[in-house]
């Protein structure tokens, strides 16, 4: 079991990221980072998340993720789970995980000093984003992706990105999103 003792109001989100993961991997829970703490890691922290966001790609009952997250000190509040000492909270969204249409097939890997978990590529992350602003017309997603993909540059495929924008039906928002990139 993970000491919860280190957990506190100054954790990083790569490092709770790295305990929970990796508390969750030793009871055969498999998690992905993703969300707006992959842009806060893509982005050099230029944006910050109060939020960690992991797709359970492992499907557990969700009376198993809750007895494994309280181990560490962790209580379901509403759609989240709430530590006294972490400046976070978390969240399981449902997956698949998926960018837009699109499942996600492949993760990086970060390791910490309290442990290592995967979150989606600069690459999903970018889409995923992308996927807030052309189905919500989220425009800080919008940035976000900005954001993310010019401090990942050679990290993604803008050809790739532009593909799956067309089969998202996202061609003009797409281009947008290439001009504020050439700003």
């Amino acid at each position: 079991m993970a000491d919860q003792s280190v957990i506190h109001k100054a954790i990083t989100a790569r490092d709770l990221a790295g305990l929970i993961a990796s508390h969750l991997a030793a009871k055969g829970i498999e998690v992905t980072l993703v969300g707006g703490t992959c842009v806060s890691i893509y982005s050099d922290n230029f944006y910050q998340s109060d939020d960690l966001d992991f797709v359970d790609r492992s499907y557990t009952p969700g009376k198993k993720l809750k007895d494994a997250m309280s181990e560490i000190g962790f209580t379901p509040v509403g759609r989240y789970f709430e530590h006294p000492d972490s400046p976070f909270v978390v969240e399981f969204p449902s997956g698949p995980l998926s960018v837009g249409d699109d499942p996600v097939r492949n993760w990086s890997t970060l390791s910490t000093p309290l442990g290592t978990f995967t979150l989606i590529t600069p690459e999903d992350c970018i889409k995923d984003r992308l996927a807030a602003y052309f189905h919500w017309n989220d425009r800080q997603a919008l940035e976000q992706a900005v954001w993310v993909a010019h401090d990942q540059v050679g990290e993604y495929r803008p050809d790739e990105i532009e593909k799956w924008a067309e089969r998202e039906g996202e061609v003009d928002k797409f281009k947008e999103f290439i001009a504020r990139l050439k700003r």
